[in-house]
């Protein structure tokens, strides 16, 4: 049921590729609740997914931009300050890329280029959407910026390899570069840290499966679905939290605050 959270709001959502994504079902569910949005993706991305046809859903403009690239996000807001008709009150970065994980490199032997790589895609390119957006001055007031992330940047798991380290350099930019918004123009940042999700690029993780099933028997709630995860990330664009800034939010069940649970003392019981 919707509640026109976000009537008349405008925005970007980076990274939806295809039925899987959160970035896919947060339009949907943006769409749902009243708010204009371009979409936006890499080209290579954009060849491989099925963006447009979320498009037509949305009745949303599908912009190509590398948001590695500062040229690339500068013609993003520029076209799409043209599309909607003014300034953004959201934008949200579902991005995340690991070479080294695709190519099944492991953790003792990475390959640098790609670390450096995967630290571009998956961290800095929050700080490049920010600052460009800063410098353009895209932002309304008590706007809100959101990235999406993962206990990883906090604990170690196997299989995750440098990714975890992008997804802490992009929660320490969301600190950095909250504290900077909100003095500049009441803009809140941060992050939602998400269960593990089964998306096209968290399915891709080597034993993923065994692991998205040790969290929903760790979480007293279960895993937060990627359903849940829209419905969370459309309350934070909401004019209901303006005043959360600069935190990393754990959407995940109440795995991140369980020791052990009832079912896993069960299944290493047996």
């Amino acid at each position: 049921m919707a509640h026109n959270l976000l009537a008349g709001k405008k925005g970007i959502i980076f990274g939806a590729l295809d039925e899987n994504s959160i970035a896919w079902k947060v339009a949907l569910k943006a769409k749902e609740e009243g708010a204009s949005f371009t979409l936006t993706n890499a080209p290579i991305a954009l060849r491989m997914g099925k963006i447009n046809e979320l498009a037509e859903k949305c009745d949303a403009k599908v912009i190509p931009a590398d948001a590695t690239l500062v040229e690339d996000i500068e013609k993003l807001y520029k076209e799409t300050q043209e599309v909607l008709g003014g300034n953004l009150d959201f934008i949200l970065h579902s991005i995340g890329m690991s070479p080294n994980v695709r190519k099944g490199r492991e953790y003792g032997d990475l390959n640098y280029d790609w670390f450096l790589k995967t630290l571009d895609i998956s961290g800095l390119s929050f700080h490049k959407i920010m600052q460009v957006a800063e410098k353009m001055d895209i932002m309304n007031e008590w706007g809100s910026i959101l990235a999406l992330t993962y206990i990883a940047a906090q604990r170690t798991f196997p299989d995750y390899s440098d990714m975890a380290q992008a997804k802490a350099v992009l929660e320490s930019i969301a600190r950095s570069y909250g504290y900077r918004f909100a003095k500049l123009k009441n803009v809140r940042v941060n992050t939602i840290s998400q269960s593990p999700t089964k998306t096209t690029a968290g399915t891709g993780i080597s034993g993923f499966d065994v692991f998205f099933d040790y969290a929903d028997k760790m979480s007293p709630l279960g895993n937060a679905t990627a359903e849940d995860c829209a419905n969370y990330v459309i309350a934070m664009f909401s004019d209901l939290t303006r005043m959360v800034t600069m935190q990393n939010l754990m959407h995940d069940g109440g795995f991140s605050s369980s020791g052990i649970s009832e079912e896993i003392i069960e299944e290493l019981s047996k």
